[in-house]
C-alpha cells in the first residue's frame, strides 16, 4: 500500500514538474501552434447563416498627406465597426448575443482559445443563440483613422498630438490578467492554459482608442447593432466591460440584457441613468485572485473594480432592477483569470451565463 502511495505521489509530482517546466521553458512571447492543435468537435456546427458587415461610420474628407500621399485627396470612412456573425439553424427565436472584446485585443478573444479549444462564440451558437462578434472601432478589421499619424509626419500637427499606441507586454499580462505574480510563475490553481500563453500574445494589436472623439463611437455602434438585431444581449470584456451599459443608455429597449465580463470600470451613474439601466437585466462576472497586485499601480486593482461593480449592482437593485454578480469563487470554483472566456473551465462559466439569460432575458 505504501509503495502504491509513493508511486502515485511520484507520478503526480512528475506531472506537476513537467507542467511547470513546460511553462518555464516557453519564451514569454512565442509558442508554436499548428492547425493540428485545434480541437475539432465531434458533432457538426449547423448554421442558417454566417457572414460579416459594418455598423456606423462617417464620411470625412482628407488631404493627400493625410492619406499618405498614395493618391489624390478625397473622402474616406472612419469610425466604423466590423461585425462577424453566425446564426444557428433553428435559432431564430433565441435572443442574439453580441460579444465585444477588451483593450489591445480584437474579436479573436471569443474565438478558438489559445490552446485550441472551442471559443464562446461557437459554444453560444451551438446552444441556439445567434452570435455577433465585433472588432472595436479603431481595432482589427474595423480599421483606424491614419490621419492622426500622417498629420504629424507632414508637420501639420506637432508630435505631442500623437496618441499613444497601447500594448501590454507578455510579462505584464501575467499579473494584470492574474495568471501569476510574474511571468512563468502561475498561481497554483490557475484555470488559464498558461502553457499556451504565447498564443494569447499573438492576439494582441496596437490600441489607439485614446485618440477617439467623445463620446466613444463604440457606444453608439453597439447600440445601433442591438437596434438592427431588434434586441440583443450585449456582452463586454475588460476595457469594453462598461460599453453595454453605455449602449443601453442610448437605446434601452434594444438592450435585452447586459453581461459585463471582468469590466475595467462600473461608472458612478446619475440617479436618472440608474433608473434607465434598472429596466435592463445586468450580470457582472469576475474571476479569482482579484486582490493580486496588477503591476499597474496607476489603475484600480481588480478587487477595487469588483467592489465598484457591487456598489452599482446595489444601486440597480434599489431602483427595482435585476442585477447580480457571478463570481465563481462564491460557487466553489477557484483560479479563474481575467481572460475567463479562455480559461480551461470556460464552458462551465458560459453555461452559468446561458442559464442567467434563460432566466432573465426576454426576446420581446
Amino acid at each position: 500500500m505504501a509503495i502504491q502511495q509513493v508511486s502515485r505521489w511520484s507520478t503526480s509530482a512528475a506531472l506537476a514538474l513537467s507542467t511547470l517546466a513546460s511553462v518555464m521553458a516557453i519564451p514569454v512571447g512565442a509558442t508554436a501552434q499548428a492547425l493540428a492543435d485545434v480541437k475539432t468537435p465531434g458533432t457538426p456546427l449547423v448554421l442558417k447563416a454566417q457572414g460579416s458587415f459594418y455598423v456606423g461610420g462617417e464620411s470625412v474628407e482628407q488631404t493627400p498627406g493625410q492619406l499618405g500621399n498614395l493618391g489624390p485627396g478625397g473622402h474616406i470612412t472612419i469610425n466604423q465597426m466590423y461585425v462577424r456573425f453566425m446564426v444557428p439553424q433553428g435559432g431564430d427565436g433565441n435572443v442574439p448575443v453580441v460579444m465585444l472584446h477588451g483593450a489591445t485585443l480584437t474579436g479573436k478573444s471569443w474565438e478558438t482559445t489559445p490552446d485550441g479549444r472551442m471559443g464562446w462564440d461557437e459554444y453560444f451558437v451551438r446552444k441556439g443563440h445567434p452570435v455577433y462578434v465585433p472588432d472595436q472601432v479603431g481595432r482589427g478589421r474595423s480599421g483606424f483613422n491614419q490621419a492622426v499619424l500622417n498629420d504629424v509626419r507632414a508637420g501639420v500637427a506637432t508630435a505631442d498630438k500623437l496618441p499613444p499606441w497601447l500594448r501590454f507586454s507578455d510579462e505584464g499580462v501575467w499579473p494584470n490578467f492574474r495568471f501569476g505574480a510574474r511571468a512563468g510563475q502561475p498561481v497554483a490553481d490557475t484555470q488559464f492554459p498558461v502553457a499556451a500563453v504565447g498564443e494569447l500574445s499573438k492576439q494582441a494589436v496596437p490600441d489607439i482608442s485614446s485618440s477617439f472623439p467623445q463620446p466613444n463611437p463604440n457606444w453608439k455602434a453597439l447600440a445601433d447593432l442591438a437596434g438592427q438585431l431588434k434586441g440583443a444581449v450585449l456582452m463586454g470584456h475588460s476595457q469594453s466591460g462598461s460599453f453595454p451599459l453605455e449602449a443601453a443608455l442610448l437605446n434601452p429597449t434594444a438592450a435585452k440584457g447586459l453581461v459585463l465580463v471582468e469590466p475595467g470600470r462600473c461608472p458612478e451613474y446619475t440617479a436618472d441613468q440608474i433608473k434607465t439601466l434598472a429596466t435592463v437585466p445586468v450580470l457582472v462576472v469576475f474571476g479569482d485572485h482579484r486582490d493580486n497586485p496588477t503591476g499597474l499601480p496607476s489603475l484600480p486593482t481588480w478587487q477595487q473594480r469588483y467592489e465598484m461593480c457591487q456598489a452599482m449592482i446595489g444601486r440597480l437593485k434599489t431602483a427595482g432592477g435585476r442585477a447580480e454578480m457571478l463570481a465563481p469563487p462564491d460557487r466553489g470554483i477557484a483560479g479563474n483569470s481575467h481572460m475567463i472566456m479562455q480559461d480551461r473551465n470556460h464552458l462551465h462559466i458560459a453555461d452559468w451565463i446561458l442559464q442567467w439569460i434563460v432566466a432573465n432575458v426576454s426576446r420581446n
